[in-house]
């Protein structure tokens, strides 16, 4: 155990956990409480980690930044990619080293599976496989991500049955998964889950408050209206920087991020600027869908409605603090 954490997590009050889908107002909420107490933010974002990729993943602004401590925000480049093992392990030390300095840890995001892992532990599938994906792009490249989530429903059709056709980065998982262990992924997930010693108990470690709608439409008009202020601000530009690099293509988890991978496909020529709009805007609404599905799949949450007056005061009021 690293020096960060000698003392024991059971000695400190739970670390917060903001969660909520995307345009729920998480960033504002985690800039207001840290404006009332020492507050260390952590990111829980798979997108925020990405260097060079400001505009489309709403990354805070460098004002917001200064304002108060933030952590796993502009740590990779594009290239390269950032698991779920490595949140964990970054997350823990930095609790650890936040406390030290007798400040609050406070985690925010909206990457579901990071969380799980920082609370559940973390799966046995197999690791990511360069040869695999490689020749899993190659094949979609020439017949489409629908082809291959049908290629999915053959053997895995539970897996396929949650996926949306075009969600290339967890088809490509999937087939992955069943390539290198001869098995679908749901088995080996449902096999897991049953062999897991459940209590009935939440990680008593961690306190999770999740952002949620009262009217899904409303939260679905923001996502509008913020995608077209991304376009407006220079989410073109931005992805035309990237593609410029040379070195960047649409099978990076990072290029797959939602809206960076409709405006790569727009400056390809597929499709005209009014479809890519409206490919981008689906595209973060099905996300807002999963985020929502993961949140009331944990009973261990604090709901507060997002859309209330006094969103911030509920969310201090659930933290304890």
């Amino acid at each position: 155990m690293s020096s960060q954490l000698s003392a024991p997590f059971s000695a400190f009050p739970p670390v917060v956990c903001l969660l909520g889908p995307t345009a729920s107002g998480k960033t504002a909420a985690a800039l207001a409480l840290a404006a009332r107490r020492p507050v260390e933010i952590i990111s829980l974002d798979s997108a925020l980690v990405y260097r060079q990729m400001d505009i489309g993943t709403a990354k805070p602004t460098p004002a917001e930044l200064a304002s108060a401590p933030h952590h796993l925000i502009d740590i990779i480049d594009p290239l390269d990619s950032y698991s779920a093992a490595q949140f964990v392990a970054d997350a823990e030390r930095l609790i650890g080293e936040i406390r030290q300095r007798d400040r609050t840890p406070l985690i925010v995001g909206g990457t579901m599976l990071y969380y799980k892992a920082l609370t559940q532990g973390l799966n046995d599938l197999p690791q990511a496989d360069p040869a695999v994906r490689a020749e899993l792009d190659a094949l979609a490249a020439g017949r489409g991500w629908p082809a291959l989530h049908a290629m999915l429903a053959e053997v895995d059709p539970v897996t396929a049955a949650r996926l949306a056709p075009n969600d290339a980065q967890r088809i490509q998982r999937a087939l992955e998964i069943h390539r290198l262990s001869g098995q679908p992924m749901s088995a080996l997930l449902a096999r897991e889950a049953a062999a897991r010693t459940f209590t009935g108990a939440a990680d008593a470690r961690y306190r999770v408050i999740a952002l949620e709608p009262s009217d899904r439409a409303v939260l679905h008009a923001r996502i509008a209206e913020r995608f077209d202020a991304m376009l407006a601000g220079g989410l073109i530009a931005e992805v035309e920087r990237l593609r410029a690099r040379g070195d960047l293509h649409l099978g990076l988890p990072s290029m797959r991020c939602v809206g960076y991978r409709q405006v790569w496909e727009y400056l390809d020529g597929d499709c005209d600027y009014a479809t890519m709009r409206e490919r981008g805007i689906a595209a973060t609404r099905q996300l807002c869908k999963r985020q929502l599905t993961w949140l009331r799949s944990t009973p261990e949450r604090v709901s507060v409605d997002c859309l209330g007056g006094d969103y911030v005061a509920e969310v201090e009021r659930a933290a304890g603090w």
